[in-house]
């Protein structure tokens, strides 16, 4: 018990570097040890690092609340974990990570390091800040312990629902999926987040430049119309769109087809523009709109699957700020993927639109002060 007392007050101590990656409000995030089990408490064995197991906690209860109910009956019931989110995007620990919890069954103790609670809220808001902490709190988990930063993939390793624990080992649990739909978020945007995080990639060799700074006093807004359209992979150009609605029609590309190169023209300001294939991964940004030449005027190679596109969009001086926000499809799954917007205002969803691996066959765009997606 030595050894695990001393890995519990290194754990501690290391708790604020651990944390120093997180963006936004996530950043902020600091550990509560108020609740944590003391070293004579928990399971007294290691795990093996292979999962890290998100869990919702299937009650509208803070998560403080939680937190105390594991450590006082975390032997009584047999059941705790090691971190529960909520209460606003905080963090409380009630296991030792390393250390087995009690929270989905033999196989899953025993080879999660860490699996995490995230508290139900009806507040919308609040969810929000608790998304982006459990979020990068499973994914940087799994940094920390080199496990995969996938969700719920076919591989015994990676960052696994309680719903694919029991889908794959055993038990009767589905969560976090069915809290995380009340909310608006899908299995899709879920698995795209955690394995990207909430910032721009360390291994973009093209990192995509800062935003702007919003004017101070905005003088203006102007109207700024965004026309593109998509070519499909081996075959012609589509009919280009201008603009986009807030619902499903106005979009560019073709359904269940994939695309090789895109174009994006605005009228007023500039926009620079770029596309994730499967064969190449990122390609240069773009700054040109012209179908004719496709070296300079269109993001991508003929012939080569579209599955990412960013955006960025420069307001002229002096002018109502404005970006980009845009949204793609994939022809793997139904529905729209997050909302991105090209200077982090929309929280989870602000690096790229798509999934990698899978054709993109939809895309909108509008460039506005709000988002109307």
């Amino acid at each position: 018990m030595k050894l695990k007392n001393k890995l519990i007050a290194g754990l501690v101590a290391g708790t604020a570097a651990f944390f120093v990656g997180l963006n936004q409000q996530a950043s902020a995030a600091i550990v509560n040890n108020d609740y944590a089990l003391s070293a004579s408490e928990g399971s007294p064995l290691r795990t093996n690092n292979n999962v890290i197991i998100a869990h919702a906690t299937a009650v509208y209860a803070p998560a403080r609340n939680v937190a105390i109910f594991e450590n006082r009956t975390w032997y009584s019931n047999g059941a705790y974990v090691q971190y529960i989110v909520g209460d606003g995007g905080k963090i409380y620990r009630v296991g030792a990570e390393g250390y087995q919890a009690w929270g989905a069954g033999s196989w899953a103790n025993a080879n999660a390091p860490v699996q995490v609670e995230l508290a139900q809220t009806y507040s919308q808001a609040e969810f929000r800040k608790d998304y982006i902490t459990y979020v990068n709190l499973l994914r940087l988990s799994a940094i920390k312990y080199g496990i995969p930063t996938t969700v719920d993939s076919g591989a015994w390793r990676g960052v696994k629902s309680h719903l694919w624990i029991t889908n794959n080992v055993w038990g009767n649990h589905t969560d976090p999926y069915g809290y995380l739909a009340s909310h608006g978020i899908t299995k899709a945007q879920f698995a795209h987040d955690v394995k990207y995080g909430f910032s721009s990639s360390g291994n973009d060799a093209n990192p995509t430049p800062k935003p702007t700074p919003k004017p101070v006093k905005p003088a203006n807004k102007k109207q700024v119309d965004v026309t593109y359209a998509m070519h499909q992979r081996n075959g012609h150009w589509l009919s280009p769109v201008k603009n986009a609605g807030s619902g499903t029609n106005g979009f560019a590309g073709m359904p269940y087809s994939a695309h090789d190169m895109l174009y994006i023209n605005v009228n007023h300001g500039s926009l620079m523009y770029r596309v994730h294939t499967i064969e190449d991964g990122w390609l240069p940004w773009v700054h040109k709109a012209n179908k004719n030449d496709t070296v300079n005027g269109v993001a991508g190679i003929k012939g080569h699957t579209i599955d990412g596109v960013q955006m960025y969009y420069t307001t002229p001086k002096g002018e109502t700020y404005q970006q980009a926000y845009y949204r793609s499809q994939s022809t793997q799954r139904a529905g729209y993927l997050g909302t991105c917007a090209d200077n982090g205002t929309v929280a989870g969803y602000d690096s790229w639109a798509g999934m990698y691996g899978e054709p993109l066959d939809r895309l909108q765009i509008s460039i506005n002060d709000h988002s109307n997606f």
